[in-house]
């Protein structure tokens, strides 16, 4: 069965209530995206617009908020942070959401990633008057969401330099224009420099917040573990993979889903499988090589299907790896997590012929490199699991 079949379980959807990702945009950023080719159409007034209004908001509050925390921003230290690593739909979000359950930590949640440039100043009262903005359920998978709950750092990257993977949303499918944003080995000096920056800077505004150890999770960071530890020497990691044919099949449906719901273009979703398919061997290849440089005891793995199955063995087994502190302190709030999720309804996806051949030949490297089965056609797939 072909992803054109007609008789194709179609996912859920939700709406974004009117918020769009570049809500968080200053002026700046803004004028920086159209400099370098975004594309816009009048067919995506009702984005662009609000968006128009929101850099100013957003550039109004940047300068209260220096003004007010520079100098506390400039003397803060950074504790070692944890880092959630995986290809995106691999489960990186279930890991983030249990790891975050553990209050000795701490992590970005979505307004704090949204509003990266001013939260420290807006958050205690604008998360409360905007909250009706926020949908109840992620569009791409049903998953739950809120200001207040963990969200990847990924969206405070893009909105406060424009150098991330995520600026495909304003390019559709010119490659060329953020390919240089998964690993930065080969981006222009001076934006790898403004990158670090900009997430030292917000590592530091969350440690104002709350001085813990953050916990960060960002698929993007999967190809970054060289220029993440330049910052971070210290940092752990905790990777988690999944069979590719569930990467691959809920990847291709965040990406439509992501499109329809950010583009500020002409949707035009023609040859984006093969540039996932690009993404995906990239994070592969490059975590398998990068990984070597992490130190003995700040590296554990996981997958999916384990941490799944039998989230609480696996996470003790984690915390003890990371000699993480006691994870008794934790345990309890796992399994009540868990207990939750039991109603929660997943996305389902007839078995796609035409991927599972793929999967099978061009992407066995990674069957065998995690010891995965090749892919049945009269096998069902879940597809689109919190990830």
């Amino acid at each position: 069965m072909t992803r054109n079949s007609a008789d194709k379980p179609k996912p859920v959807r939700n709406s974004q209530r009117g918020l769009v990702i570049w809500h968080g945009m200053r002026v700046r950023e803004f004028v920086k995206l159209i400099r370098v080719g975004a594309e816009l159409h009048w067919t995506q007034l009702h984005r662009i617009i609000p968006t128009l209004f929101m850099t100013v908001h957003n550039s109004i509050w940047a300068p209260v908020e220096k003004l007010r925390f520079g100098r506390k921003i400039a003397e803060t230290k950074v504790q070692p942070p944890v880092f959630v690593l995986g290809h995106w739909r691999s489960g990186t979000t279930l890991l983030h959401n249990l790891m975050t359950l553990d209050d000795r930590f701490t992590y970005p949640n979505l307004y704090e990633c949204i509003f990266a440039h001013h939260f420290l100043t807006t958050e205690a009262v604008m998360s409360r008057l905007t909250s009706f903005l926020v949908p109840k359920r992620r569009p791409m998978d049903n998953m739950q969401t809120g200001w207040n709950l963990p969200q990847e750092d990924e969206m405070a990257l893009l909105l406060t330099t424009t150098y991330s993977p995520y600026r495909n949303l304003a390019f559709q499918g010119h490659r060329e224009r953020y390919e240089d944003y998964f690993d930065f080995k080969h981006a222009d000096p001076k934006e790898r420099a403004e990158w670090k920056e900009a997430l030292l800077n917000f590592a530091k505004k969350l440690t104002i917040r709350q001085n813990k150890p953050i916990i960060f999770k960002s698929p993007g960071h999967t190809y970054r573990i060289q220029i993440l530890r330049e910052l971070f020497p210290d940092a752990k990691f905790i990777y988690i993979h999944r069979h590719p044919y569930e990467v691959l099949r809920s990847t291709i449906h965040l990406r439509g889903i992501m499109f329809q719901t950010n583009a500020l273009g002409r949707l035009n979703l023609q040859s984006h499988e093969e540039l996932i398919y690009q993404a995906y061997e990239q994070c592969i290849h490059t975590y398998e090589t990068d990984k070597a440089e992490i130190p003995a005891g700040n590296l554990a793995e996981v997958r999916f299907d384990d941490l799944e199955q039998d989230p609480v063995s696996h996470l003790e087994r984690i915390y003890g790896e990371l000699n993480l502190p006691d994870f008794e302190h934790v345990r309890p709030l796992i399994q009540k997590y868990m207990d939750g999720q039991k109603e929660y309804r997943k996305n389902q996806f007839a078995t796609d012929a035409e991927l599972a051949e793929v999967v099978n030949t061009r992407m066995k490297f990674v069957l065998d490199q995690y010891g995965y089965d090749e892919v049945k056609l009269q096998e069902q797939s879940k597809a689109a699991l919190p990830g």
